[in-house]
């Protein structure tokens, strides 16, 4: 019996350890040096790229999104709908984006650029509040995936799960 309580113990004690040992993620110090490339085509697309991240994203200059994303622009994050005007409004009404008209550098943490085809994907740090820690948070890692028409993004892909109600 002594044994088995000691097992129950034991395995109690592992249980309210932390599953495994985490890196923090964390960026690269130049990320505006990522975007560019030596294929004319996958430069291009990376520059659009920086100016969605930067210009749009950082900067919330959502009036100047024509420059780099296409009418039709197929959305697969599920809290927005496809489409340009689509996106702004998501970002400009939903997410109540102000723009800040000095947009300077880019100056999100990004982690890695990379770029294949007409595709350009965008690895992040994002650091979460841990449920099973109150008051604690984690380190984990967030992408974006654009596909490229004619030098502007035409599809976006991201790993967002719908938001729930408030």
């Amino acid at each position: 019996m002594r044994t088995k309580t000691c097992f129950i113990a034991l395995f109690a004690a592992v249980l309210s350890l932390p599953l495994m040992a985490q890196e923090p993620v964390v960026g690269v110090d130049d990320p505006e040096s990522l975007f560019v490339d030596d294929d004319p085509v996958l430069h291009r697309n990376k520059q659009a790229t920086l100016h969605i991240m930067r210009e749009l994203l950082q900067c919330n200059q959502w009036d100047r999104a024509g420059e780099w994303i296409t009418e039709r622009y197929i959305q697969h994050n599920p809290n927005a709908e496809s489409g340009l005007e689509g996106v702004i409004y998501f970002f400009t009404e939903v997410m109540g984006r102000e723009p800040t008209e000095d947009c300077g550098e880019l100056t999100t943490e990004i982690v890695a650029v990379m770029a294949d085809d007409d595709y350009v994907t965008v690895l992040w740090p994002r650091t979460y509040p841990d449920p099973r820690n109150p008051g604690e948070t984690y380190s984990t890692s967030w992408f974006d995936t654009w596909r490229f028409v004619d030098g502007k993004a035409d599809e976006h892909w991201d790993p967002a799960t719908i938001a729930p109600p408030e």
